[in-house]
């Protein structure tokens, strides 16, 4: 069974709801999973837009959320997560804005894509203190089993 990452909240390929953008309430949307790999010891979420700042011409990957060491036998997260309310041994990293946790979708023109792309590790990471998406990366290489990704679209009106 393949690893697939899904939202209620939207479609793959189709548009985030405001609610989940800086022109909303700006909450993570609710997340679920499916085909987690046996050997699977955490997992861990990436959410980027590659299309900063303009999709017509793209100059910069920004990072919305990092999550890692997301226990295995979890399912999904719930709409708004707080970093307390996360999984138990759930860490977080830092996005873009320098700050700890979900930031949404707010481009300064255009549509944007945002990917929610999620791997199964075979360890757990050792804590790495709030780290950027690139140091986690880091840290993660010769240890992803699977990924899946989700794509949800956003463009302000």
């Amino acid at each position: 069974m393949p690893l697939i990452i899904k939202s209620p909240s939207f479609m793959h390929d189709d548009v985030i709801p405001a609610r989940h953008t800086c022109d909303g309430l700006n909450i993570s949307p609710p997340l679920t999973w499916t085909g987690i790999p046996a050997g699977a010891k955490s997992l861990a979420l990436i959410v980027d837009d590659p299309d900063a700042p303009d999709p017509a011409s793209p100059k910069m990957t920004w990072v919305h959320w990092v999550l890692y060491n997301i226990p295995p036998d979890t399912s999904g997260l719930t709409e708004g997560i707080a970093a307390k309310d996360s999984p138990a041994g759930t860490l977080q990293g830092i996005n873009d804005w320098q700050h700890i946790g979900y930031g949404g979708p707010c481009p300064p023109v255009g549509e944007h894509r945002y990917f929610f792309k999620l791997y199964a590790l075979d360890t757990v990471l050792p804590d790495l203190k709030h780290p950027a998406k690139a140091v986690l990366e880091k840290a993660m290489q010769g240890h992803v089993l699977v990924q899946s990704e989700l794509i949800g679209l956003y463009q302000r009106q």
